[in-house]
């Protein structure tokens, strides 16, 4: 969280956090991992529409983004918040 510029940022696993583009499906016991992804998913949701409202900026960074790239669209909406204020 960078909270001069109120910014958070979190770092989603594609797995944990069904990627739609890596995310998979365990084939063992998969209605319960279906209902718990699907439980982050939402809980997701929750968090980043809670700190929109509180007038936080959300950025979600996929762990398939590379490092720099991830760090990159960090560093830019860091900029673009400070810099607006």
């Amino acid at each position: 969280m960078f909270t001069r510029a109120r910014l958070a940022v979190f770092c989603d696993g594609c797995f944990w956090h069904q990627c739609p583009v890596h995310g998979t499906a365990p084939k063992n016991n998969a209605g319960w991992w279906q209902a718990k992804l699907q439980a982050n998913v939402e809980r997701d949701r929750r968090q980043t529409a809670q700190l929109e409202a509180d007038g936080w900026t959300v950025l979600r960074v996929w762990e398939h983004e590379g490092a720099a790239e991830g760090a990159d669209r960090v560093a830019a909406a860091y900029r673009a918040l400070v810099s607006a204020v």
